[in-house]
């Protein structure tokens, strides 16, 4: 076994996730001890009987370590997991608790790190779900009108790419440009991509693994997620003074245009555009629902719709500095 494969730190950021987190843990222990790992599980905090699950696992296997994360965000988690455990270890691997992997997720990520040279290795994030709702947020989030094509939201074969789902990242490169910055709730991934590139550092999306995402199982929870989401982008724009890319500043115009139409009592044409984007969406979900023959993904369309107001008001609002005060993710 390689220097490279021995010094690698394996990092779960956790809050709430007893469904997710014993089963996670069992399927990477294997790789951990293949890679000569450390799994650091931070915990935000978890009150639905996550930490005596992490506890069982380790009692079984020293490799785990579990970490109190006081400050709860996701950012704040990695941060602190590699300022305790990252002395020596080459490799930083995140794995997000509300997700599904193969089991030879980390083998793939580390041997492309190898093989390219890459600082970062991101991969794509493929999203599946099982009730009604979940499942229609999954098409959604699938399809480009809920996501507008962005690229780690589809497979790749690989190639050098600006910015991806965070999967391994070389330890020295994360912490020559200072890590995650722990302002940020939502899409601090993003804005650390950027701070790698402007350093010189490299990003490469895997064509070897991908990750399968569970979203939220509620319309009200896809709002909450969605609403973070356009606030962590807008203060992406504010820190970096970046022009939005043109597949996020077309959502941008949802919440100006659902506005536009309280004043469709004037004139009726005030209402076009939000009509416009409710047949749109909506239309999109029926023939999605018809081509797959698949019934449940009807309310794509609805989901998306949700994730674009979300967005949209998120942005507008940290645009605006209203109602800024942070939230745990």
């Amino acid at each position: 076994m390689t220097q490279a494969l021995a010094s690698t730190l394996i990092v779960i950021p956790c809050l709430d996730e007893a469904t997710h987190i014993g089963a996670l843990l069992d399927q990477l222990c294997p790789a951990a001890e293949r890679l000569d790992a450390r799994i650091v599980v931070a915990d935000g905090g978890s009150t639905d009987g996550t930490l005596a699950i992490v506890g069982e696992r380790q009692r079984n296997d020293p490799r785990i370590i579990l970490l109190h994360n006081e400050k709860r965000i996701q950012s704040a988690a990695i941060n602190l997991a590699v300022a305790k455990f990252g002395e020596g270890a080459h490799y930083l691997i995140r794995i997000d608790a509300h997700g599904g992997y193969p089991d030879d997720y980390c083998d793939r990520l580390v041997e492309e790190a190898l093989a390219t040279g890459a600082d970062s290795v991101v991969v794509s994030m493929l999203t599946s779900g099982s009730g009604t709702v979940q499942k229609a947020a999954a098409a959604a989030q699938n399809s480009k009108l809920g996501t507008g094509g962005s690229k780690h939201r589809h497979l790749s074969a690989g190639e050098w790419v600006d910015h991806g789902h965070h999967a391994l990242m070389r330890i020295s490169a994360y912490q020559a440009v200072g890590g995650y910055d722990e302002t940020f709730s939502h899409n601090e991934d993003a804005e650390l991509d950027y701070r790698l590139r402007q350093a010189g550092y490299r990003i490469w999306m895997s064509g070897r693994t991908q990750m399968v995402y569970y979203p939220r199982t509620s319309l009200r929870g896809l709002y909450v997620q969605y609403l973070g989401y356009g606030r962590g982008r807008a203060k992406n724009v504010l820190k970096h003074r970046v022009i939005p890319k043109v597949r996020q500043m077309v959502p941008l115009a949802v919440f100006p245009v659902v506005l536009l139409a309280a004043f469709s009592f004037l004139h009726w044409i005030a209402a076009l555009p939000l009509l416009l984007w409710v047949a749109v969406c909506l239309g999109y979900g029926l023939v999605a629902a018809i081509s797959r023959r698949n019934a449940d993904i009807a309310l794509a369309g609805v989901s998306a719709m949700v994730m674009h107001f979300g967005w949209s008001v998120g942005f507008w609002l940290q645009l605006l500095g209203l109602g800024t005060r942070r939230r745990a993710a």
